[in-house]
């Protein structure tokens, strides 16, 4: 299951990464010339501030700008996660085809078919990359043995004509 996941949702990856490699290129280019530039300000012109003003503006002056690229870096960041949530959600809602499931049919174990099963939570609608992605994790996480433990409770509770006492040390 965990390769057909990654064929399925391959591509979604790499444009995420590739989008974030290309973005941080080019917000780093960008802000080495936004800290060069709040470098080479000349606040000279403000004299009539009085010399103690201009003093404090070239004190702070770094910190304004380097200020000014975390603001902006978080933004960026804001935006690009939004975006991989965004495509991680469409790849989720994406429709598995008949072939894949075909081919998973037949290889899965009836446990991973039975979480399968279970993860597929509409079954009018066709099994998406979302359901595999939550069988596989739920398979990892031990979901098959909950299922067939609800199963034995089902059968417990529904053969039991009459109430079943237990009594503190007994088995």
């Amino acid at each position: 299951m965990r390769n057909a996941l990654l064929k399925l949702t391959a591509v979604q990856k790499i444009i995420c990464a590739a989008v974030i490699i290309v973005t941080a290129l080019i917000w780093y280019d960008l802000l080495k010339r936004l800290v060069a530039f709040g470098r080479g300000i000349d606040y000279g012109g403000l004299h009539a501030l009085g010399g103690q003003a201009i003093a404090l503006l070239k004190q702070y002056n770094p910190f304004f700008w380097w200020a000014v690229v975390a603001l902006c870096t978080l933004i960026i960041a804001y935006f690009l996660y939004g975006f991989v949530q965004a495509m991680q959600r469409r790849s989720r809602a994406r429709v598995v085809s008949e072939e894949t499931i075909a081919l998973l049919a037949g290889r899965l174990s009836e446990p991973a078919r039975e979480v399968l099963r279970w993860a597929w939570n509409d079954h009018r609608e066709p099994v998406s990359v979302g359901d595999l992605q939550r069988a596989y994790n739920e398979l990892r996480n031990g979901r098959y043995d909950r299922i067939t433990l609800a199963r034995r409770h089902k059968a417990l509770l529904s053969s039991a004509s009459e109430p079943i006492v237990v009594r503190a040390g007994t088995p």
